[in-house]
């Protein structure tokens, strides 16, 4: 970190995608960097990408931007399917000192409109499948046909010359108001992730790195794409049609050695995988942020695949900065700790700078001089100075460290519950709740239920064949849980309404309300 730290503070000359390429193009140029999978019954990779490729390809798309005559610092929206064209263009973006802007595919055109509105994006590279959909006219649409065509035909430019604090991508994530909030990061934000390669990973050069998710989806785009590329490893990607029970022959199949994805899917794969042992080939260990696990799915994966997951907690702002990993054990109840080289500290709720003692619940905080922090929030100040506390960020995570250094994430203060006077987390009530027989899975909200009064309320989807009860899962909470954090009203459900990340929308747990079955 002492060298990543002395290149922030000097600012000098960085490039994101010169980190990630160069160095492997030259060193290692016919080893694969990228396998795209797209068809399961044979594991045959559709596309393989290695270093010099993947660079010549990127360094292309660069050459191309910059013949167009977009400078640096101009902001590229990214609006492209499930295809290796992604991260190609986000890297190419990055090279030539563009601000490149990650999106899904699958927003509406009211709210792709907003993205492109508020970051004031002077081009869009657009998929064919969106062609139909309205762009301004004075933004350039670049399609996903042209692009191709770039990556292979392009002029080869070079790394644009940026330096560790300019802005590398700008990415929207929800915020505190009805509309989603720009966050800009710097060029040194990959120098800022090395923490994670000893502290969450223990990532190797040798590793085949296999991610659940999307081109688009950050978590992608970072955990299974930027990061092993930092460190020569293989990045794999799976593009076919996903099942939860296709997962461990896949994983078997391709070789790979890490896996990550969000805990829901560990929970499927588990649930839809045949009974018994579970054959996960070469995996070393699986990854798992982006929502928080029950408590047993740590137990239960190792029980039946011989491997260990470990855990992470971050942000859109910081990415993953808690965690464990093979060198780090887990702690039962914890989400791990603070990864070498950063400074965590819980600081209290309301006003203070500084750090609580052991034991006590406060805003969980990161230094500001990570360099993994982002720059800014686009064109927000009011929401800077929110996140600001003396040289601290604080980004609204709940938690609670105890005297190992372990934290405990309590959910976000946004999230926190208001009942009878009391404040609650419903992510601790969520994993009792999720130990109870018959429970499939639980999400806990604030539901109002006069204009002055709110309780507790647990949503509540029943395991297969399982005819659990309000009143059995009462009595379940009652003799584990302190009356004030009990449910009052417990409502079954079919389905919880989720972001297109697969994370559960807690404002609109009433929308997918049922009546709730008597037996």
């Amino acid at each position: 970190m002492t060298s990543a730290l002395n290149i922030v503070a000097s600012n000098a000359p960085f490039n994101l995608a010169r980190h990630c390429l160069q160095a492997h193009a030259n060193a290692t140029p016919d080893k694969p960097a990228l396998e795209v999978f797209a068809n399961l019954s044979d594991a045959v990779p559709s596309e393989v990408w290695t270093y010099a490729s993947l660079e010549d390809a990127v360094l292309r798309v660069a050459g191309g931007l910059s013949a167009l005559g977009f400078e640096p610092g101009t902001r590229l929206l990214i609006r492209l399917d499930n295809t290796s064209s992604y991260p190609i263009v986000y890297l190419g973006a990055m090279a030539a000192g563009l601000i490149a802007i990650p999106t899904s595919s699958q927003l509406t055109p009211s709210e792709s409109g907003f993205l492109q509105s508020d970051s004031g994006a002077e081009v869009v590279a657009l998929s064919q499948s969106l062609a139909d959909q309205e762009v301004p006219s004075s933004v350039r649409v670049l399609s996903e046909s042209e692009l191709r065509q770039m990556m292979r035909d392009g002029p080869r430019g070079a790394y644009a010359a940026t330096r560790a604090n300019d802005p590398a991508y700008l990415v929207y994530t929800s915020g505190t108001t009805a509309r989603p909030k720009g966050v800009v990061h710097a060029h040194r934000v990959v120098l800022g992730r090395q923490p994670m390669y000893h502290g969450w990973y223990a990532i190797t050069p040798n590793d085949r790195v296999l991610h659940a998710g999307a081109f688009n989806w950050t978590y992608t785009l970072g955990t299974g794409l930027i990061d092993p590329w930092s460190n020569g490893a293989t990045s794999l990607i799976y593009t076919g049609e996903k099942s939860p029970e296709l997962w461990p022959e896949l994983i078997r199949k391709i070789g790979a050695t890490l896996f990550a994805t969000v805990p829901s899917l560990f929970r499927q794969i588990l649930k839809y995988a045949t009974p018994g042992a579970i054959d996960v080939g070469r995996l070393r260990h699986g990854l798992i942020a982006g929502e928080r696990p029950p408590e047993d799915l740590f137990e239960t994966w190792y029980a039946r695949t011989g491997t260990h997951l470990h855990e992470a907690l971050g942000m859109s702002e910081i990415s993953t900065y808690i965690s464990t990993s093979p060198t780090i054990p887990r702690k039962p109840g914890t989400t791990g700790k603070a990864q070498a080289g950063r400074r965590v500290a819980i600081l209290p709720v309301e006003v203070g700078t500084d750090s609580l003692s052991p034991g006590q619940e406060g805003l969980i905080a990161v230094h500001r001089t990570d360099p993994g922090l982002m720059l800014s929030y686009w064109q927000r100040p009011e929401e800077d100075a929110e996140v600001t506390r003396g040289d601290w960020f604080i980004g609204g995570d709940i938690g609670v460290m105890d005297d190992d250094g372990y934290i405990t994430h309590l959910g976000r203060a946004n999230d926190v519950m208001k009942a009878l006077g009391y404040r609650i987390s419903p992510q601790e009530i969520e994993a009792v709740l999720a130990q109870c027989p018959g429970v499939g899975e639980v999400a806990c909200a604030e539901v109002q239920v006069r204009s002055d009064v709110s309780v507790v309320g647990a949503f509540v989807i029943r395991a297969p064949g399982s005819r659990v009860s309000a009143d059995n899962i009462a009595a379940f909470a009652a003799e584990r849980l302190a009356a004030y954090k009990c449910p009052r009203e417990i409502i079954f459900v079919d389905h919880f309404p989720r972001t297109a990340n697969g994370k559960i929308k807690r404002n609109a747990l009433m929308a997918a309300r049922e009546t709730t079955p008597t037996s």
